[in-house]
């Protein structure tokens, strides 16, 4: 009984991981192939293998560019959102004063509305203050729309640590400051490890805000770049494909470089 139960198990994993998976070989296998190919067989194996339209892509589709606007933006905006959803998280969690939970609500509150609802009001705002068309801009609205999901994230598990920890460091005679940086940080790295993963994924695709907010062809991100194969009256599939996966690359490999540590922090329970 025990062995069926296994193999049930195993046989609902195995579809559940080719019917994930799939889109995303598919999508490999067509970065491989070009267009005519594709048009006369969707779904058949690259043969011949084009290993070149990466590199094509790569240094004649400007994509180079594309990708350090998007390190720079993006890896910009997960430090100074990590930063202050840490410590408005540990705030939150931590002292007690007049309007702490009415904070928290507003914060809260903030994520059941879409982003998208804000973009007039950011674009105007960007405008008049000289920020439209520029990384920066984009960084700040980023901070903006992602700082509320982390402080949620955050404050649960900041609010866990036992107090007894932060009694202690100031018998030590540290100020709150130094509590932050050197106990309770530390003690929250698995959660702050998930902020930052899911942040970057998140902010990593982005499109919406970007293709607003930018309109600079040097200052474009990785997924505006994909526009560029984009025509009125045909596309690219193919190299449509091959940036696709130019850009979903990075995520695999912080995903499979951090994936136990996000494990963590989304399955810590009570901090020992």
């Amino acid at each position: 009984m025990d062995s069926m139960k296994r193999s049930l198990v195993l046989l609902i994993l195995c579809g559940y991981t080719m019917f994930a998976a799939g889109p995303f070989l598919w999508a490999a296998m067509l970065s491989l192939r070009t267009t005519t190919e594709i048009h006369l067989d969707h779904f058949a194996l690259p043969n011949p293998i084009h290993w070149e339209k990466y590199p094509d892509a790569w240094f004649n589709s400007n994509y180079a560019t594309y990708f350090l606007n998007s390190v720079e933006v993006v890896v910009a905006a997960v430090v100074i959102v990590t930063l202050i959803g840490a410590m408005a998280a540990h705030c939150l969690a931590r002292y007690r004063f007049r309007f702490n939970r009415l904070i928290y609500f507003v914060l809260f509150s903030t994520i059941i509305f879409p982003p998208q609802v804000t973009i007039i009001s950011l674009f105007q705002i960007l405008v008049n203050y000289g920020l439209y068309n520029s990384k920066l801009g984009l960084v700040l609205v980023y901070v903006a729309i992602q700082l509320p999901l982390t402080i949620y994230i955050l404050e649960s598990f900041f609010a866990r640590i036992p107090s007894d920890l932060f009694d202690a460091a100031r018998m030590d005679g540290y100020s709150d400051w130094e509590i932050f940086w050197r106990v309770a940080l530390p003690i929250a790295m698995p959660a702050v490890t998930t902020a930052v993963i899911l942040n970057f994924i998140l902010l990593w695709n982005e499109f919406l805000f970007a293709v607003v907010l930018i309109t600079d062809e040097d200052s474009r991100t990785l997924p505006l770049g994909i526009q560029r194969f984009l025509g009125d009256t045909q596309e690219d599939i193919g190299m449509i494909a091959t940036g696709l996966m130019i850009a979903i690359i990075p995520v695999i490999i912080i995903y499979g470089f951090f994936s136990e540590r996000l494990i963590q922090g989304m399955t810590a329970g009570a901090v020992k």
